[in-house]
């Protein structure tokens, strides 16, 4: 009898740590393969410091197909053109076919630039670091910015789901501009849809809107929430401030000579439409045992879930999915696998835990949701120069987890290292 065939659509990080967890928890009784685009791993958390030179490519970079042949999972690195969950398969981009009998969508986002004129870099004004070639266009504009200083905008669009980055972003401009003796020629904008600061996408947690406000007036960052972007031209964007009512309170036109802003996310083109599949945003619909209702062996996780909002916000404000959530959809996932492969039925839940370490450069902002999605039993925020050690730490370990392929999970212990404010060790 043919062992079951369970595919790993994406090799990120939700895909690779989820290809090598299933392949641990299912063993010799089923095959398992990764499909994504490429054959490279990138530590994206790593990407706004690549944005001001402080990384290359080559220091976050991992070689994906000697580690998953070590570990016994087949790899393409082709990529998807179209998921077809009613026919169990995957077309590839070379116009192949993938069978499966079981598929774990882990793609992650389509980045929505083209939502919004002018945004974006690929033919647009402003930058990006949600992508490594991102980063290195964005560190390529910095470098003309400091031999020419002028103006900032940095932060997030509407129905944008992923902010903590913004915000690190800003603050690591701020710490390289002081190094280099540039910070006073050049003014700073935040400009985010989140209803106040630190929102996050989770309505807060902790008091990370205490903790990111200090911060940005210590840092003469002035901001602007609420916000919906109109358009960007050549150096100049286009913002709409939005009331309570949904009415337009205010309007500002802000130069800028440089500009990173974080843009909607969608599902990616070889789902997206796919009816049953996904929601009208291309997000894979799942129930609590990760599986999609309409097609039960198609699984996901990661960026590419559809979550709800956690409340109504005058600006259209996504969830973000965070490394300790993914992770705990990847444990949900690999231990349901199991269950299935060996004839029980699927029960496990992910916990959707949420922990964050953003870097400011010279000090950052932690904070532990536990669940990520309120109300909570753990809601914690804590700063400090700790938090920049725990994060380079952090990106040590991911990428040694990644090329030695293990499976074990890691957030959990993390997060009570992080509370107990005990420093990982770069």
């Amino acid at each position: 009898m043919a062992k079951p065939k369970i595919v790993v659509l994406g090799a990120g990080l939700g895909g690779a740590i989820a290809a090598f967890e299933i392949q641990h928890a299912v063993g010799d009784r089923a095959e398992v393969s990764v499909l994504t685009q490429g054959d490279t791993f990138y530590f994206v958390p790593s990407n706004p410091w690549v944005a001001v030179g402080w990384r290359d490519r080559g220091a976050i970079q991992v070689h994906l197909p000697p580690v998953f042949r070590k570990r016994g999972i087949g790899f393409s690195g082709v990529g998807a053109r179209r998921v077809t969950p009613a026919e169990n398969r995957v077309e590839l981009n070379d116009g192949q076919m993938m069978d499966y009998d079981y598929l774990v969508i882990a793609t992650g986002p389509d980045l929505a630039f083209d939502e919004i004129p002018g945004l974006g870099p690929n033919g647009g004004h402003t930058q990006s670091i949600c992508h490594i070639d991102h980063a290195e266009s964005a560190a390529t504009a910095f470098e003309a910015l400091a031999k020419n200083p002028g103006p900032i905008v940095v932060g997030a669009v509407q129905g944008a789901s992923c902010f903590g980055p913004a915000y690190e972003f800003a603050m690591i401009l701020d710490t390289e501009l002081k190094r280099r003796k540039l910070r006073d020629r050049v003014p700073m904008t935040f400009v985010t849809s989140e209803p106040y600061i630190g929102h996050l996408g989770l309505d807060g947690v902790g008091d990370t809107k205490g903790l990111l406000e200090s911060e940005m007036r210590q840092r003469h960052i002035k901001w602007i929430t609420n916000a919906k972007l109109s358009s960007v031209e050549p150096g100049l964007m286009h913002v709409e401030e939005i009331a309570e009512d949904g009415q337009v309170k205010a309007t500002h036109d802000l130069p800028f000579a440089f500009s990173m802003m974080l843009p909607a996310f969608r599902g990616v083109e070889a789902v997206r439409g796919v009816e049953g599949l996904t929601n009208p945003r291309g997000f894979i619909v799942v129930d609590k045992n990760q599986r999609n209702p309409a097609f039960p062996n198609v699984f996901a996780l990661g960026v590419c879930v559809a979550i709800a909002p956690t409340g109504k916000t005058p600006v259209p404000v996504g969830v973000p999915k965070t490394g300790f959530m993914i992770e705990s959809m990847v444990t949900a996932i690999a231990r349901n696998l199991d269950d299935l492969v060996s004839g029980r039925a699927a029960t496990h839940e992910a916990t959707w835990n949420a922990i964050c370490l953003a870097d400011f450069g010279d000090g950052g902002v932690a904070f532990v949701a536990q669940p990520q999605i309120p109300p909570r039993n753990v809601n914690w925020s804590a700063e400090g120069k700790w938090v920049h050690l725990a994060k380079v730490g952090f990106e040590k370990y991911f990428l040694g987890k990644v090329r030695r392929g293990e499976s074990e999970p890691f957030y959990e212990k993390l997060a009570l290292d992080v509370m107990g404010v005990r420093k990982l060790k770069a």
